[in-house]
């Protein structure tokens, strides 16, 4: 029986790539996305590499929105196998400028968005014995200056994701807690400043970082073995390593680092 994956955040950078992965090894895809534009265009590559797939317009951040996005993925395939909540914003300023209504805009998608959509789609994972993906961060796991907001959102879904799946281990559904590390993606260049406008630009060398489809080949795998956490890149399984046995040295390391690469602090 072909799987069914739903996808919020499915127009670019890592919830593409995984329309793509999931896609191309067999999943029929549902993806979401505010930019009707986005969504059109996303379809129709996944359409042209032969992918059985439906979009849904919508911001996850808004209950009527995110309970639609899996009434129609129901609709269309009847069955959800797999949950990637991917839909996220992240912030690039201090907590001393920034505007706190830019700190809600990211929990209400960051965490809310996982939060209702996960809620709708429980019912259908719990028939399914599926599993929910979070697509969470290092950030989520380490405090990092000039993301106050951004940090606080992925330690709260990082919070829900674990008591979820203590929940649900009596009811086989799997519950998969996902820190790509830094990736080349769309995200810092859709990062809110702090008056709540976007950055457009980012701060750092995309280049020399994992690309989206990398995380999305991992994902995938990590989703077949059912694992219960992943973290990608060095640099991301250093951090967390270190900031949970020398938190005061990391403190220091992770202030540095920001200062050298982004001169804001």
């Amino acid at each position: 029986m072909t799987s069914v994956v739903l996808i919020t955040g499915g127009t670019s950078g890592i919830g593409r790539a995984c329309a793509l992965e999931f896609g191309r090894a067999g999943a029929s895809v549902v993806i979401t996305g505010r930019d009707a534009a986005k969504l059109a265009a996303t379809a129709a590559e996944l359409t042209a590499a032969g992918i059985a797939n439906r979009t849904v317009q919508g911001d996850v951040g808004v209950l009527a929105d995110a309970n639609r996005a899996v009434a129609d993925t129901i609709a269309a395939f009847g069955r959800l196998d797999v949950l990637i909540n991917n839909a996220g914003l992240s912030m690039r300023a201090k907590f001393a400028d920034v505007d706190v209504k830019v700190i809600e805009q990211l929990m209400q998608t960051n965490f809310f968005g996982t939060v209702y959509v996960t809620k709708a789609a429980l019912p259908h994972l719990l028939a399914s014995k599926g599993t929910v993906v979070g697509m969470s961060s290092i950030a989520g796991f380490r405090g990092l200056p000039g993301r106050t907001g951004y940090s606080a959102s992925k330690f709260a879904m990082n919070g829900f994701l674990e008591a979820l799946r203590t929940e649900l281990l009596p009811q086989g559904v799997n519950v998969l807690t996902a820190a790509p590390g830094f990736t080349a993606s769309n995200i810092r260049h859709t990062a809110l400043l702090a008056n709540g406008q976007t950055q457009n630009e980012t701060p750092r060398d995309e280049g020399k970082m994992m690309t989206s489809e990398e995380v999305a080949q991992h994902l995938r795998q990590s989703v077949a073995q059912r694992q219960r956490s992943m973290v990608l890149t060095g640099e991301g399984k250093l951090v967390v390593f270190l900031n949970k046995w020398l938190p005061g040295l990391m403190d220091k390391m992770v202030l540095n680092k920001f200062r050298k690469e982004e001169g804001e602090l």
